[in-house]
């Protein structure tokens, strides 16, 4: 039964029969302060002065709710407020209280929380588990000990020894796994780097027989003799070998990777290979360098024009020829992307060594080396027809030959040398380069790099270049809708 009117709207505080939990009710003043009441007899909330807790909020109105104890529980009851009271956004009538209950006077209005309060029952102390085990576990506790204890004290040291050979049986035949493990592991570390070191040592032996051939060939000519043409062709012969034994090698090393390798990583390292580095032995940080320029091709649309005037103009099958005539990697074509983004009437500015024209940009002296007759507006910067430099086919034949004498002789097939040499010029590159070891295992563009500092104009432009091949070796992999260049048909 609900409490009577009489006895449930007084502002004083009655005790109910039943002894239910108290109620703990917290609640804002009107000053902003949290204060906290501790209920165990029923209490009316609202705006009048004699509520036995006051909240002069224009929502509240003079008698809001009551909170009183009944049948052994608290209940909340709204006394037909003006605005109501809601629980959990819902609007109450009359609501038992369990656990943690929020209560708003009035959409918007005064808040109140109210908790029950357990009390504390007295119950008989049970032992802990240190008690219980000072009294059966340990031989040490002192006082009288009877026949029970003595049995529980005997049965848990046969459970202990038990245990102990169990462990020991356990931690033995982990030892052994992990021994078994770690020296598989030592010995799948050691073939690695074993497997490393003979692709290294194939592929240097590669790039010295490379030069041998190079340079043979640069003395051959159609009146050499029989006996000196078939020392070349055997010398072809087993360079193709020792590619497919180091591919071979390489296969097992990426294999063997930690991590695999994803399919940007493979292709740099790919591309590493076609400019004569060893996939095995880069620079960690050198696919993460290339990635960078790949993502500055990505946010441009240079590449994307000049492959198109590349295509349209029909350049791409001439350069082809002209760098494969000469040995070279085709992939050297994007050399010209970077010069002049494949433009045949480029003019370059004017520097102390005269203007660089034409699609590969031949200052006059090294043109002229290469069989480039300068126009008669060579001190100009204007568009020639008269200049040789501006001729595709003639300024790519030439290229070519002078990419080849640098790749043969100073870069030692180092194609990122080549690069960085084209750009720099041989009074600069060319010159540091003559001062590294002649061989092709310490003259390459890491040891350039360690050794010398290089203008960031030459490494931009070998990274360009580099991550412009990546690119258009499989366009489509970053975002690229054209098809490749070099790609057959």
């Amino acid at each position: 039964m609900p409490p009577s009117d009489e006895t449930l709207y007084s502002p004083r505080l009655r005790r109910e029969t039943a002894s239910p939990p108290g109620m703990r009710l917290d609640f804002v003043d009107d000053q902003g302060q949290a204060r906290q009441l501790l209920l165990t007899e029923a209490l009316i909330v609202g705006r009048a002065d004699d509520a036995g807790l006051q909240l002069s909020h224009p929502l509240v109105s003079r008698q809001h709710l009551v909170i009183y104890p009944e049948a052994g529980r608290w209940w909340l009851r709204d006394l037909q407020s003006s605005n109501g009271t809601r629980v959990a956004d819902r609007p109450v009538d009359k609501l038992p209280l369990d656990g943690v209950i929020t209560a708003e006077l009035g959409s918007g209005g005064p808040r109140i929380k109210l908790s029950l309060v357990r009390e504390e029952r007295n119950e008989p102390a049970t032992p802990t588990r240190e008690e219980v085990s000072r009294r059966y576990l340990d031989d040490d506790h002192s006082g009288d000990i009877g026949e029970h204890t003595q049995f529980i004290r005997q049965a848990f040291k046969d459970v202990k020894r038990r245990q102990r050979r169990l462990y020991l049986g356990l931690i033995s035949v982990v030892l052994l796994l992990l021994m078994a493990v770690g020296g598989y592991a030592l010995f799948q570390h050691e073939q690695l780097v074993k497997t490393t070191r003979l692709a290294n040592d194939i592929f240097y032996d590669m790039k010295e027989l490379e030069l041998q051939i190079a340079n043979v060939e640069a003395e051959v000519d159609a009146d050499a003799s029989a006996e000196l043409k078939a020392q070349v062709a055997e010398s072809r012969r087993r360079l193709v070998a020792m590619r497919e034994r180091y591919d071979a090698f390489v296969e097992q090393v990426q294999a063997a990777r930690p991590i695999p390798l994803d399919s940007e990583d493979k292709l740099i390292l790919h591309v590493a290979r076609i400019f004569g580095e060893t996939e095995v032995d880069v620079p960690h940080d050198f696919a993460a360098e290339v990635k960078k320029y790949i993502r500055k091709w990505q946010a441009s649309s240079r590449l994307r024009r000049a492959i198109r005037r590349l295509k349209e103009n029909g350049y791409g099958p001439i350069i082809r020829r002209e760098l494969e005539g000469q040995g070279l990697p085709p992939q050297f074509i994007y050399l010209a992307l970077q010069e002049t983004n494949f433009q045949a009437r480029a003019v370059g500015p004017p520097t102390r060594y005269g203007r660089a024209k034409g699609m590969w940009q031949f200052i006059p002296a090294t043109g002229k080396r290469y069989g480039l007759q300068p126009g008669p507006l060579q001190q100009t910067g204007q568009f020639d027809p008269e200049d040789e430099r501006h001729d595709v086919a003639k300024a790519t034949r030439a290229a070519a030959k002078y990419l080849k004498d640098i790749y043969r002789t100073d870069a030692q097939a180092s194609g990122l040398l080549v690069m960085a040499s084209y750009n720099w010029g041989e009074g600069n590159i060319i010159k540091r380069l003559r001062k590294m070891p002649e061989n092709p295992r310490e003259r390459n563009f890491w040891k350039l790099l360690r050794d010398h500092k290089i203008p960031k104009e030459t490494y931009d432009y070998v990274f360009y270049i580099v991550s412009a091949t990546v690119i258009c070796e499989n366009p489509a992999l970053f975002g690229f809708d054209f098809a490749n260049p070099l790609a057959a048909g």
